[in-house]
């Protein structure tokens, strides 16, 4: 049975995440239902690199499926997209997935970027894309602080209280902080992320580009291994997933 691997780009606004609930529209239910309708009805099963939360958007993220036919990659992500053409999820790219490859365990970097707005006036083109903070940010001192959470450390500071991960250890590789205009935009990379990691992070780097907390503290946050010494939950919409890197990208060609 062939598995395809699938590049989606998605605005999470509407749904409940990527995972399917008891109620609510989620994306991975969105996925299935069309590709169900390529194996004539039978369910089809899906993987993903990671399940975002309610309200998260995506333009990287990766997905697998397994199907009992044989589609050409190009017909594979259109067909999907005609039968998705109602919702706002669409398949990029479409390839057969190398031998071995897992969407979720094969992953080796995940990419997320987070948008803070910083201006006196809301948004008209990017609401629900964005987190909007009329206070002046000093991205500087935010940058200052995010360097001391990079390496491996214990993030149980900045670990949802719902996460279901077996250790509370992580390596950040990445996490800056820069401006462009109004933008204040993080990027942070790591293999794999705690539930609420980013958003936590974001949140607690806030409190120090407000001027409500020293650069210092968000180290002394982080060694204190307690949810209740880091800043508020960052919200959803400004969180996107923008890539996943796998020792062997499967949208690429084998070397020759």
């Amino acid at each position: 049975m062939p598995r395809y691997a699938l590049l989606l780009e998605y605005d999470g606004t509407g749904f409940v995440g990527w995972q399917v609930q008891a109620a609510g529209l989620s994306l991975q239910g969105v996925l299935e239902v069309a590709a169900a309708r390529l194996a004539s009805g039978a369910k089809v099963a899906s993987v993903v690199a990671g399940r975002t939360d309610a309200g998260v958007h995506a333009e990287g993220q990766v997905a697998q499926i397994d199907l009992a036919a044989a589609f050409a990659p190009d017909r594979l992500r259109d067909a999907l997209n005609f039968h998705m053409k109602s919702h706002r999820l669409v398949v990029l790219r479409a390839a057969v997935a190398p031998e071995g490859w897992n969407a979720r365990f094969s992953a080796i970097r995940r990419i997320y970027r987070y948008r803070i707005l910083n201006r006196r006036s809301r948004p008209a083109l990017l609401e629900g894309r964005i987190w909007h903070v009329e206070h002046p940010l000093d991205a500087t001192a935010m940058a200052a602080a995010a360097a001391s959470l990079l390496g491996r450390h214990d993030f149980s500071s900045f670990r949802a209280s719902a996460c279901q991960a077996n250790s509370p250890l992580r390596t950040l590789d990445r996490l800056d902080v820069t401006r462009q205009g109004d933008m204040v935009e993080i990027i942070a990379e790591a293999r794999s992320f705690l539930h609420h990691q980013v958003r936590n992070m974001v949140g607690t780097l806030k409190l120090v580009g407000e001027g409500r907390w020293p650069v210092e503290r968000v180290a002394a946050a982080l060694a204190a291994r307690n949810r209740t010494a880091a800043g508020p939950t960052a919200p959803a919409e400004g969180l996107a997933l923008i890539g996943v890197r796998y020792p062997q990208d499967p949208f690429s060609p084998p070397p020759r």
